[in-house]
C-alpha cells in the first residue's frame, strides 16, 4: 500500500506495510464514528459553558467574566464591595457602536461579542478592549456611543512594525499613550490626538527596539514595561544580526513566497541577544544600562515575554527612579538579580543563584518581586527540592529568612501586602491525602509564620486576586465535579457566590467522566497520577486495547490541570471506538518536587516513556480489562517526539504510534527550549554529541510496529525538517511507515485539525483494533467547530473558512 497524504501531495516512492485484517474484523460504520464525534470538544464543551467562570481582574476590587449559554455571550462585572453582579455594559449599544466604525466590516452581534482585555477609563465612561483582531476604545457615555479603532493585530514584516494607521499598541498605565514599533524603532501615540512621537532613531533591521521575533514566537507588538507614572519605558534593543535563519515554502500552483525569519538553534555560536535600555518618554531620551548584552532568556518561559506584551523579569520602583531585573544565563543555570538607576543607567548586582541543572521561578507566573519600600527582595528557589519563597536584603543581597517550606510547592505569588507584611500565594502538594496537583490558596507572613489555607474544599482552585488585595475569586472543581465560583475575603470567608456550572445537558448527552488513576512509576515507588477514559458502553468482561496520550514535558505534562473539563482533547471520542485511553503525568514533568521534575535532565530521549510503560503495566494489574498485547501511543509536538521515541526504544511493547508535529531532534528546534532542559550541546572530537541520545533518527532501525508521522508544511514552531530527518533515516533503514504532510498549515493544523483527528481514529482502528474504519468519514466543518467553541452560532459549511 502506498503513502497516504492530505491534499494533493505527490506520492513518494515508499512501500508501507498494511496489516492484514483480523479473521473476524469488524467493519466500523459512519454511525460508529458519529457516536464518537459526539464527544469531541466542539460538541461537549458547549453543553457545559453555562455557569463556567474564568474571572479576570478589572481593578482594585472588581472582576469581570464572560458567560456563555444558549442565548449567547454576556459580560458581567462582580463588585464584592457592593455585593453586586451586573452587566459590564450595554451589549446592544456597544454592538451598534462597533458596526458604525467606517469600513470596519465587523458585523458585531450584541449576543455574540468576542472581547478580551476589558478595562475602563475616564470614570467608567470609556471601555477599552481587544476583539476581532483589533484593540478598541469606546465612549459608551456619548450619544450615540462611539468606538475608535486603536490598533490592529495584523502582522507586517516581523520586527519592523506597522507603517499604516493602526499598529498594535502597548498601552501606558494611564491609558493615554500607546507604544509601538515602526521601522525597527519605538514610537508612542497619543490616544486622544492620534499624534505619533518617535522615541528611538538608531533601530535597524534585526537590531530593533522592543521586538520579539526570536524563534517560533512572532509578534508585532512592542515588548516593554511602562513605569507606574507612564513617563518611562523599560525595554531593549534586540540583536539578531548574527542569528541564523529559518525558511518555509508554501505549497502553491505558482511561484511560492519564501517565509524567512530569525530562528536560533541549539548549539549555535550566535543566538539572539538583548541590550537593556530605559527611555524617558517626555524627553525622548534613551538611557542604556551600563552592562554587557544579556541573553534572550527569562526565569520561566522560553521567551522574554511570558505574559502577553509585558516584558518579564523586570519591575519598576513605585516612583520610577529604579528598575529591578533578573538576567538568565544561556543554559538557565544561573540567575542574577540587578538594580538599575533609571536616570544614569548605572547597574549593581544584588544577588545571584546557581542551580545544578536548571532554575525556574515558579509555575505559570514569575515569583520574584522587588520591594524597594522595605529594601527587600522576595525570591523563589527550589534549592531544598521544593518551590519556596525566601526574603533577601536589597542593599546587601544577604538572605534574611526562608518564608515557606515543603513538602509541596509555591506555584504563584498573587499579592504582597507590604504594609501588613503578608504574602498570598497558590500552592500545590501541601495538603495530605489530596491529589498533589490540586491548587490551593494560602497566606503567610514575611517571617514565615501564620501559614493559613484559605480554600478548604478538596478540589482544584483557580484563583484571581483583585489588585487591591481585599478580595479574590475562587473557581473550584475536580475532574469529575463541575465548577463553583465564589468571592472570598483575605480570611477565606465567602463574601458572595458568583455561579455554579450547569452540566445537566452534558449528563443528558451520556457524557462519562474520566476516571482518575494512580499508578507506580519506573522506580516502583513513586506515585504517578492521570486519567483513564472508557467507552460509554463499557463491558468489564471484555479486553480492550489501550492507547496512551503522551506529552513528556518538561514544561508541562500529559493530563493538564485538575479543573473540571467536559473534554480532554479527543480522548473520550477515541475511547468510544473501543479503546481504553489513558494519560499519565510521568517523572520529568512539573508541579511535583524538583528532583521529580529533573528526572531525565540531560537525556530528552527519555520522554517519560519508562513511566508510561510502568504506569500502564500497573494499570493493567488494577484493571484486567486492559490488553497489554495491544498498546498504542500518540501525541503532538513534544508528544510527537515522545511517541516516536516510544516506538523506537520499546518496539515490543508499543505496537502502533501516531507522532504529530514532533521535534524529533532538538538540534533542529529553537535554542532556548532544549538548552534549558538538557544543557548546552557539547560536541566531541569524534563528532558525537551529548544530544545524540535524544535524536529519534539515530534509532530508526529499531522500528517494528505501525508508525504514522504527520506534520504541517508551514509549521513555524516545530519546522517540518524535524519530521523529515526521521523520514530520511527510516528510508535508509528500509523501514515501512506512514507519512502525512499537510500543506500550508501551522503547528496546530488549523482547518485540517479534524481531518487529522479522523486519520488518527482510522489508524488505531485499523492497526491496533485490527478492524476496518469507514471510508473517509467527514467530521464537523472547521468554521462551525470554531464558532461553537467561541459561543457563537454554528454554521454548516466550511467552504470559505480560514483560521
Amino acid at each position: 500500500m502506498g503513502l497516504r497524504f492530505a491534499g494533493a501531495l505527490a506520492a513518494l516512492p515508499l512501500l508501507l506495510c498494511a496489516a492484514a485484517p483480523a479473521q473476524h474484523a469488524r467493519q466500523y460504520t459512519n454511525q460508529d464514528y458519529a457516536n464518537a464525534e459526539k464527544f469531541m470538544p466542539y460538541n461537549v464543551n458547549p453543553l457545559a459553558f453555562k455557569g463556567q467562570v474564568k474571572a479576570q481582574i478589572l481593578d482594585d476590587t472588581r472582576f469581570w467574566y464572560k458567560d456563555v449559554d444558549e442565548s449567547g455571550i454576556t459580560y458581567t462585572i462582580i463588585d464584592p464591595g457592593r455585593g453586586t453582579h451586573k452587566p459590564a455594559f450595554d451589549h446592544e449599544k456597544l454592538a451598534a457602536a462597533l458596526n458604525a466604525i467606517p469600513q470596519s466590516h465587523i458585523q458585531a452581534d450584541a449576543r455574540h461579542l468576542y472581547l478580551s482585555d476589558l478595562s475602563f477609563s475616564d470614570n467608567g465612561r470609556v471601555l477599552n478592549f481587544s476583539g476581532y483582531g483589533n484593540t478598541y476604545r469606546c465612549d459608551l457615555g456619548a450619544a450615540p456611543a462611539a468606538c475608535n479603532l486603536i490598533s490592529s493585530e495584523e502582522h507586517s514584516q516581523p520586527g519592523a512594525g506597522h507603517a499604516e494607521a493602526h499598529p498594535p499598541l502597548t498601552l501606558s498605565p494611564d491609558k493615554k499613550l500607546g507604544a509601538f514599533i515602526r521601522d525597527w524603532n519605538l514610537w508612542v501615540r497619543n490616544l486622544a490626538t492620534g499624534e505619533d512621537t518617535q522615541l528611538t532613531t538608531d533601530g535597524q533591521e534585526n537590531y530593533g527596539y522592543a521586538t520579539d521575533n526570536a524563534g517560533w514566537k512572532s509578534s508585532d507588538s512592542a515588548i516593554l514595561l511602562w513605569s507606574p507614572d507612564s513617563t518611562k519605558i523599560a525595554t531593549f534593543q534586540q540583536d539578531q544580526r548574527n542569528t541564523g535563519m529559518m525558511y518555509l515554502v508554501p505549497v502553491t500552483n505558482s511561484h511560492p513566497e519564501l517565509k524567512a525569519w530569525k530562528y536560533p538553534l541549539v548549539g549555535d555560536k550566535d543566538v539572539t541577544m538583548i541590550e537593556r535600555v530605559i527611555i524617558d518618554v517626555n524627553a525622548r531620551k534613551v538611557i542604556r544600562l551600563k552592562m554587557p548584552p544579556d541573553q534572550h532568556r527569562s526565569t520561566l518561559c522560553d521567551d522574554v515575554a511570558c505574559d502577553g506584551n509585558t516584558w518579564s523579569d523586570v519591575e519598576w520602583s513605585p516612583d520610577g527612579s529604579r528598575l529591578a531585573f533578573v538576567s538568565t544565563s544561556r543554559d538557565h543555570k544561573q540567575e542574577w538579580l540587578r538594580e538599575a538607576d533609571a536616570a544614569t543607567g548605572d547597574v549593581r548586582e544584588v544577588m545571584s543563584e546557581t542551580a545544578p541543572k536548571f532554575y525556574e521561578s515558579g509555575n505559570g507566573k514569575i515569583n520574584w518581586h522587588y520591594l524597594p519600600k522595605s529594601n527587600e527582595i522576595l525570591w523563589f528557589s527550589e534549592r531544598d527540592d521544593w518551590g519556596n519563597l525566601y526574603l533577601y536584603d536589597l542593599k546587601t543581597g544577604q538572605l534574611k529568612n526562608q518564608i515557606t517550606r515543603g513538602p509541596g510547592n509555591v506555584t504563584q505569588v498573587l499579592h504582597i501586602d507590604e504594609a501588613k507584611r503578608v504574602i498570598y500565594f497558590i500552592g500545590v502538594g501541601k495538603e495530605k491525602d489530596r491529589d498533589p496537583y490540586y491548587q490551593h490558596f494560602y497566606r503567610v507572613n514575611f517571617d514565615g509564620s501564620g501559614v493559613r489555607l484559605l480554600t478548604s474544599e478538596n478540589a482544584d482552585h483557580e484563583i484571581k486576586m483583585a489588585f487591591g488585595g481585599q478580595y479574590f475569586v475562587d473557581a473550584y472543581s475536580t475532574p469529575t465535579e463541575p465548577q463553583i465560583t465564589v468571592v472570598r475575603d483575605t480570611e477565606g470567608k465567602t463574601v458572595m457566590e458568583v455561579a455554579r456550572q450547569d452540566i445537566s445537558k452534558l449528563k443528558a448527552a451520556g457524557w462519562p467522566p474520566p476516571t482518575p488513576v494512580k499508578v507506580k512509576g519506573r522506580d516502583g515507588k513513586t506515585d504517578l497520577y492521570g486519567f483513564m477514559f472508557k467507552p460509554m458502553h463499557f463491558d468489564a468482561s471484555k479486553k480492550y486495547p489501550i492507547i496512551n496520550y503522551v506529552y513528556p514535558g518538561p514544561q508541562t505534562g500529559s493530563c493538564g490541570n485538575r479543573q473540571f473539563r467536559a473534554s480532554h482533547g479527543d480522548n473520550q471520542a477515541l475511547a468510544e471506538l473501543g479503546f481504553i485511553v489513558v494519560c499519565i503525568d510521568g517523572m520529568g514533568t512539573p508541579w511535583r518536587s524538583k528532583s521529580f521534575h529533573e528526572a531525565y535532565y540531560g537525556n530528552l530521549g527519555d520522554n517519560t516513556i519508562p513511566d508510561q510503560l510502568a504506569g500502564m503495566k500497573d494499570l493493567a494489574r488494577q484493571y484486567p480489562f486492559i490488553d497489554l498485547d495491544r498498546v498504542g501511543i500518540y501525541g503532538h509536538s513534544g508528544g510527537g517526539n515522545a511517541t516516536a521515541a516510544a516506538m523506537l526504544h520499546y518496539p515490543d511493547f508499543f505496537k502502533v504510534g501516531i507522532a504529530e508535529s514532533g521535534n524529533h531532534d532538538q538540534r533542529d528546534y529553537e535554542d532556548d527550549w532544549a538548552e534549558k532542559w538538557s544543557g548546552l550541546e557539547v560536541k566531541n572530537a569524534d563528532g558525537t554529541s551529548n544530544y545524540d541520545s535524544q535524536a529519534n533518527q539515530n534509532f530508526a532501525k529499531n522500528l517494528k510496529g505501525h508508525l504514522l508521522l504527520a506534520h504541517g508544511t508551514m509549521d513555524n514552531n516545530v519546522p517540518p525538517n524535524n519530521t523529515l530527518v526521521l523520514v530520511d533515516a527510516l528510508i535508509k533503514a528500509n523501514k515501512d511507515f506512514d507519512l502525512l504532510m499537510i500543506p500550508n498549515v501551522p503547528h496546530s493544523y488549523g482547518p485540517a485539525s479534524n481531518y487529522m483527528a479522523r486519520r488518527r481514529w482510522d489508524y488505531f482502528v485499523r492497526y491496533l483494533a485490527g478492524d476496518i474504519p469507514p471510508v473517509e468519514y467527514k467530521m464537523r466543518p472547521y468554521s462551525a467547530m470554531q464558532a461553537v467553541m467561541r459561543g457563537g452560532p454554528a454554521t454548516g459549511d466550511d467552504s470559505d473558512s480560514q483560521p
